[in-house]
C-alpha cells in the first residue's frame, strides 16, 4: 500500500498539471502554444538545463557512465526503430524521430525530481540533455528530408548543453546574481511544459488509432529493453538506472508532432502517436515506477 502511495505521489502532480492545460482548452480558453512551446524551448528549458548540469554534484564518472549508457540507448533505440519501419513499409520521416525520442523534457524531468529528489533531476537532464542534441540534429534532418543540419547549430538548447557540459567539466560556477536569475528562469520549464503538454493533446484530432496504439506500445516495449539493457551492461547505480529506463520510456514528445507539421511530414499520423502513447503513459509509468522503485 505505501509503494502504492509512493507512486501517486509522484505521478499525480505530473497529471494534474498536464489536466490544468487540458481543462484550459476544452472550456473554451485561449492558450497559445506555439508562443509558450518558444518561450520554455527557447529561454526555459536552456535555463534549466545549464544549471542544472553547471551545480550537479553527481561524481563526473557516474555522469560519464550515464551519457554513454544514453548514447548506446539512443543509437540502438534509432537503428532498431528504423530497421522496423524499413521492413514494415513505413514513413521514416514520419515515424522514426516519435519512435526514437520520448517525451523527457515535459514528462521525464518531474518525475525524475519527484520520484528520486535533485539527484533523479541531475541524472535526468543529463539524459535529456543527449535526447535534444540528438533530437535537433539527427531527428531535424530526419523529418526535414536531408539537407544542412545548420539550423541545429542556432537551437539554444544545444548551445545550453555544451555550455553546461563545460562549465561541469571545468568546476565554473556563474555570478551568484546570474546563477540565481538562470535558475529562476528554469524553474519556469517544468510547469509550463506540463502545462502546454495537456493543451497540446486537448487539440490533437489523432488519426490512424489502431496503428498509432500498436507503434506506442511497440515503442515502449522496445524502449524499456534496450534501456534496460543498456543500464545492466554499463553497471549503473540504482538511481541512475531508473532514471536512464524512466527518460528512455516516455511517451512521444508533442515536439515530434510540431517538428512533422513544420517540415511537412504526416502531422496527423504523429499526433495520433503522442495522444495514444501518452494516454497508455498513464497507466504504464506508475507499473514501471512501482518496479523500479
Amino acid at each position: 500500500m505505501n509503494l502504492v502511495l509512493t507512486v501517486l505521489e509522484i505521478v499525480a502532480p505530473v497529471f494534474l498539471l498536464a489536466a490544468i492545460g487540458f481543462t484550459w482548452v476544452r472550456m473554451g480558453l485561449e492558450y497559445k502554444v506555439e508562443f509558450v512551446t518558444r518561450m520554455a524551448m527557447t529561454l526555459a528549458v536552456p535555463c534549466l538545463i545549464f544549471v542544472a548540469l553547471m551545480q550537479t554534484e553527481i561524481d563526473p564518472k557516474a555522469l560519464t557512465t550515464l551519457s554513454l549508457a544514453s548514447i548506446v540507448s539512443y543509437g540502438a533505440l534509432t537503428l532498431i526503430a528504423a530497421a522496423i519501419l524499413r521492413f514494415g513499409g513505413q514513413d521514416q520521416r514520419t515515424y522514426l524521430a516519435p519512435l526514437t525520442f520520448g517525451n523527457t523534457g515535459n514528462l521525464g524531468l518531474p518525475l525524475a525530481l519527484f520520484a528520486f529528489g535533485d539527484t533523479g533531476l541531475g541524472y535526468a537532464v543529463v539524459v535529456f540533455a543527449i535526447m535534444a542534441l540528438w533530437s535537433f540534429t539527427f531527428g531535424v534532418w530526419i523529418v526535414s528530408g536531408g539537407g544542412s543540419l545548420r539550423p541545429a547549430l542556432k537551437e539554444p538548447l544545444v548551445w545550453a548543453t555544451v555550455l553546461g557540459g563545460i562549465f561541469l567539466w571545468q568546476g565554473w560556477e556563474t555570478p551568484v546574481f546570474l546563477t540565481n536569475t538562470l535558475d529562476l528562469i528554469g524553474q519556469m520549464a517544468i510547469p509550463m511544459m506540463l502545462i502546454t503538454l495537456g493543451v497540446a493533446v486537448a487539440r490533437m484530432r489523432p488519426g490512424r488509432t489502431l496503428l498509432a496504439v500498436g507503434m506506442s506500445v511497440a515503442k515502449l516495449a522496445l524502449c524499456i529493453g534496450i534501456a534496460w539493457v543498456a543500464g545492466r551492461f554499463f553497471a549503473l547505480e540504482p538511481v541512475a538506472f531508473a532514471v536512464l529506463v524512466l527518460q528512455i520510456s516516455t511517451p512521444v514528445a508533442v515536439t515530434s508532432y510540431m517538428l512533422a507539421e513544420k517540415y511537412g511530414a504526416d502531422s496527423d499520423a504523429v499526433a495520433g502517436l503522442v495522444v495514444a502513447s501518452t494516454l497508455i503513459s498513464v497507466a504504464a509509468i506508475p507499473l514501471l515506477l512501482a518496479v523500479l522503485l
